[in-house]
């Protein structure tokens, strides 16, 4: 099985985490020796379903550290990360499926990427896959991790920072898409949004994962799955200092 995948490296570090580390580009920020793309970068190095690998960001950084990498192509970033993810997409060329994950979840490897994958192919044809994680999984892995959770009627869920999708179903809906990242960690605004009946679903807590994936897949006239992940590392991303901590924390054990 061969996809193509996209890092989004350009993404505008928080100020509370810029402040922190006195680094602007959140990519660059440094976990331990080395920057925080460097993990994701190794992960999708060693992912073998993955052919060609768009590495979106600052060109003078990335290309000092990975423009001589087999396999990886640089790409200038955009004025909005959907903005960025079309320029990824142009420089992979045709591409049946592609991976997209941005660039501040260091926790991953090629085995969660593999499974991730697996497991979107096994539930049948999409044009999207998107990755959940129970609350209860997270946090038994990483207690004490701060995450934004949607409450649904199967229980509480945190989203991933990866997706996977068919990439001629991007550009058609780059302004609906900006929109709906700009609403991905307000679960309230997100609900009205979409419809005052999937607020009051959500409201009362009878919403359940296939409808809102229905809801999502109606909304942008495309097939959606959510995915039921069982790999934490694929939601946490490095948004504040805390999580900064925290991730630090858990490669200097593994180390």
């Amino acid at each position: 099985m061969k996809i193509n995948a996209v890092i989004l490296a350009g993404g505008r570090a928080g100020d509370k985490l810029g402040g922190y580390t006195g680094e602007n580009n959140e990519a660059l920020i440094n976990i331990g020796s080395f920057p925080m793309i460097d993990y994701i970068v190794k992960a999708f190095a060693n992912f073998d379903y993955a052919e060609k690998i768009a590495l979106v960001g600052p060109k003078g950084e990335l290309e000092a550290r990975y423009g001589n990498q087999k396999r990886i192509i640089l790409a200038p970033p955009g004025e909005t990360a959907a903005g960025s993810v079309v320029n990824g997409l142009k420089v992979l060329g045709d591409s049946r499926y592609v991976l997209i994950a941005s660039s501040d979840i260091p926790l991953i490897d090629a085995m969660i990427l593999k499974k991730f994958v697996d497991s979107c192919f096994e539930m049948g044809e999409a044009d999207l896959y998107y990755p959940i994680i129970e609350r209860s999984i997270n946090e038994g892995k990483y207690p004490g991790a701060e995450r934004t959770y949607v409450h649904l009627k199967e229980g509480e869920f945190t989203g991933g920072n990866i997706v996977l999708l068919k990439p001629e179903i991007v550009e058609p809906r780059v302004g609906l898409a900006e929109q709906l990242i700009d609403l991905r960690k307000k679960p309230l605004s997100l609900c009205r949004f979409i419809g005052m009946g999937f607020v009051l679903k959500y409201l009362c807590g009878r919403l359940t994962v296939e409808e809102a994936a229905e809801r999502f897949s109606r909304l942008l006239d495309i097939k959606a799955l959510a995915v039921n992940c069982m790999y934490p590392e694929i939601g946490m991303d490095v948004d504040k200092p805390s999580d900064l901590e925290l991730v630090e924390q858990v490669l200097a054990s593994t180390s």
